[in-house]
């Protein structure tokens, strides 16, 4: 069959560079290999301000990208509104006019073959679009929600305070109904997973058109190499000689992972402790809230912030420990530990969309003791580290190839 390259709209709620966190991994590994092929152009929005810079990185791929400033306050106010005229906030918080007027110019004036949106608040644009309708040939839509963000908020109201746990859950359910019309207004709608497309189905019968592509990793960026990380001046407070480094990382003014390491420090942590008095745990990720800086008041903690080369704390650590009791989707930490041929204890939550064998590839404990026991039994078996690190490794080879998992995205 004969290839023909596509012209491609790209939309995503965060610019998906650098690639260090859940939803910029998986966009920008999407807007990569489409443009290893295709003539991507793309358009996003940037709520850190530090991030526009990347623009430049992002046009050695792409043919156009336009990067639109969000400001995160008036995204709350916009959000805000949004819930009280009877809208998400997801999709009211990430609506931009400028965005919404340039979309409709390059629609109207490329032609494109698909767009692309990169998670559901995106879909507004398609929505609000003058210019679609005024096409002789309408593009293909393809939505990819990675994970079906309504059921978060859901999660997010079980454990909230009052009011917010009101509000999460007014918002999942409004949420819900908005991935619905996208469903039958789109093409194409892609999940990270079989279980969040089938958690899709159960609240959504009449879906249609659902396909799962799974998350990747980059297995040669994250190999199980030596790590310099204790040689280095600017390393944050190496562990002490005979010590044990266990490690967690993730974007840490993100909910769910800043609730997970205060569950481990506050259940798990002292447990572990009375068997290795000298272990420490490193939270390694950015934007370390106030609450998550505290943590290190305890001599056994360390945060430490943004980290250039997140690879050298990876293999640095004895054990990654990944103790969410909050996840949706394919967490890429998981995988990114497992290609580090790291020893990995998580939850079930935080593993429910990869097929690795608990045992055998990783170890899963929801139990606060019976997580514990599992990172002291590994730590005083040396042998049973290593050998489930190879197996992790080797499932992520097998299994999240980005090249192969992304073939299917646009035929």
């Amino acid at each position: 069959m004969r290839f023909i390259r596509k012209k491609i709209l790209y939309l995503a709620h965060r610019i998906p560079y650098p690639p260090n966190k859940g939803d910029k991994i998986r966009a920008y590994n999407e807007v990569k290999y489409l443009a290893e092929s295709h003539a991507v152009d793309l358009l996003c929005l940037a709520d850190n301000p530090d991030d526009i810079k990347y623009k430049e990185s992002l046009q050695q791929l792409c043919r156009q990208v336009k990067v639109f400033p969000l400001n995160t306050i008036a995204g709350k106010i916009r959000g805000v509104i949004g819930l009280v005229t009877g809208r998400t906030i997801s999709e009211a918080y990430f609506y931009k006019k400028a965005f919404q007027s340039l979309f409709d110019l390059w629609v109207f004036q490329n032609n494109y073959d698909a767009i692309i949106c990169f998670s559901s608040p995106m879909a507004e644009y398609v929505f609000k679009s003058t210019a679609l309708n005024r096409l002789a040939r309408f593009p293909e839509l393809i939505m990819d929600f990675c994970d079906l963000d309504s059921d978060k908020w859901v999660q997010y109201s079980r454990t909230a305070p009052f009011p917010m746990n009101l509000v999460y859950g007014v918002e999942g359910k409004r949420l819900l109904n908005y991935e619905t019309k996208i469903n039958l207004f789109f093409d194409r709608s892609v999940f990270v997973s079989e279980i969040e497309r089938d958690l899709f189905i159960s609240y959504f019968p009449d879906a249609k058109k659902l396909e799962v592509i799974p998350n990747g990793v980059d297995y040669d960026y994250f190999s199980p190499e030596e790590s310099n990380l204790y040689g280095r001046q600017e390393a944050n407070q190496p562990p002490q000689l005979n010590s044990q480094m266990l490690m967690f990382s993730g974007a840490m003014d993100y909910h769910a992972n800043k609730d997970g390491v205060k569950w481990f420090c506050r259940e798990i942590l002292p447990l572990i402790r009375k068997a290795f008095p000298n272990v420490t745990f490193y939270i390694v990720g950015s934007n370390p809230a106030g609450d998550i800086r505290q943590l290190a008041q305890e001599k056994s903690v360390v945060v430490t912030g943004f980290v250039e080369d997140i690879r050298e704390y990876y293999r640095a650590a004895d054990i990654c420990v990944i103790p969410l009791c909050i996840a949706r989707g394919v967490q890429n930490k998981v995988l990114e530990a497992m290609s580090t041929a790291k020893p990995v204890v998580t939850t079930s939550i935080a593993v429910q969309g990869i097929g690795a064998i608990p045992g055998r590839d990783l170890i899963v404990e929801d139990n606060p003791r019976a997580f514990a026991q599992a990172v002291i039994d590994l730590l005083h078996d040396r042998g049973k580290m290593a050998i489930l690190g190879e197996n992790g490794r080797g499932y992520v080879l097998k299994h999240h190839d980005w090249n192969k998992n992304l073939a299917g995205l646009v035929e």
